[in-house]
């Protein structure tokens, strides 16, 4: 019997517990090495620690912080695979870091030190703009623009969008957020979605999307607008500009947006900011949604989340867009833009999806669902015949 709880004792200890946390330890003090290495913009310590491999396309991103916690450690006699969660933030421009999942292949010397052989974004998790290449930057008065594969006169056209875009949209929403925005230009579609973490058709023909976390309350969350150069380089000037409009106001209404808010809302309301103040008639602002009215075909009902893939029918999703917009349109000419303001936080305040539009659509509107239903399509109707 002592035998064999001497042996139990024996396996416990050779088991590679202790072993696998000492490494595990190692690893972090290497990646805690490395990212002082970013924020000293320092590529003979960078090097140290490993592959030198993305540094140089981080030199230009301006670093408030830069931190790697270890989450898992799976090793194989002198070679390693670490889980990371990867924090940064940008200077000037994010309240709250962005953190994304990285893996790290690393390998240790005849000294027992270990290096970082490659570092590259977990499974199912997007790139970074600098795993794709240089990055230039560019800084606006209220913008910062960072692009890989871009010129510098190409990323001061976006900075100069982004700038004009940040006061229209305080003048919709209101002061109260950061009154900034990022905008990532990658190379081409592929670069946008590998940003992305998606496949390319699933944004082919969309010019822009932004990204963020929801219902984040006083916290400013780190949002970016990365753009399809693709599609957006086939706009116009003013087009461009409602786009870049549209997905700053996503920044601002960010922290207001949570899982109760539908699509036909925050699409809807960030397409009434971007056509705010224009002239581009309806018809031509919403075309698909005037074709089929002109046939006779008014929509049933609101569109519903569904109804805005972007690897879906592009003329539903149009329609969509197109039917978000009529209705936010309506709220401001019939109740007052403060109202359309008050409509959209207190739906995204509520607690949850059930309930949300009808509680607020009450209390704001004095309206039922069912009414105001009813009231957009014949403000459909009336608009676009």
């Amino acid at each position: 019997m002592v035998a064999l709880c001497l042996l139990l004792v024996s396996l416990v200890a050779c088991g590679g517990g202790p072993a696998v946390d000492a490494a595990r330890a190692e690893v972090q003090s290497l990646l805690d090495r490395r990212a002082e290495a970013v924020l000293d913009r320092d590529a003979a310590a960078y090097a140290r620690t490993g592959t030198r491999t993305g540094f140089a396309g981080l030199r230009a991103v301006p670093l408030a912080d830069w931190s790697y916690r270890v989450t898992a450690l799976d090793r194989t006699g002198d070679t390693a695979t670490a889980a990371a969660d990867l924090s940064y933030r940008v200077e000037g421009h994010d309240g709250s870091p962005v953190v994304t999942a990285r893996s790290l292949s690393l390998s240790r010397d005849a000294e027992g030190r270990w290096s970082v052989d490659s570092d590259r974004p977990a499974a199912k998790s997007g790139q970074q703009l600098w795993d794709q290449g240089t990055v230039r930057a560019v800084r606006g008065g209220r913008s910062l623009v960072l692009g890989v594969g871009q010129s510098a006169d190409t990323l001061r056209d976006y900075a100069g969008l982004a700038d004009r875009s940040v006061p229209a949209v305080s003048g919709a929403w209101g002061t109260r957020w950061a009154g900034r925005v990022v905008v990532l230009v990658p190379a081409n579609l592929e670069g946008m979605a590998g940003l992305l973490g998606s496949p390319a058709s699933s944004y082919r023909g969309i010019a822009a999307v932004t990204t963020g976390a929801t219902g984040t309350g006083g916290r400013a969350p780190a949002d970016r607008v990365i753009v399809n150069p693709e599609a957006f380089g086939l706009l116009g000037d003013p087009g461009r500009q409602i786009v870049l409009t549209h997905e700053t106001t996503h920044v601002a209404t960010r922290a207001h947006t949570s899982a109760a808010t539908p699509l036909w809302l925050s699409e809807g309301f960030a397409d009434w900011v971007g056509y705010r103040g224009g002239d581009r008639h309806p018809d031509e602002a919403a075309p698909e949604l005037a074709y089929a009215v002109g046939r006779g075909e008014v929509p049933a009902g609101l569109p519903d989340d569904e109804d805005f893939g972007f690897a879906g029918d592009a003329d539903r999703l149009a329609r969509a867009y197109e039917s978000g917009w009529l209705a936010c349109r309506l709220i401001a000419e019939r109740w007052g833009e403060d109202r359309l303001r008050e409509f959209y936080r207190a739906v995204g305040a509520h607690q949850d999806r059930e309930g949300a539009v009808e509680d607020a659509m009450h209390r704001v509107l004095a309206l039922t669902r069912e009414e105001f239903t009813a009231q957009w399509q014949d403000y459909v109707k009336a608009t676009l015949t």
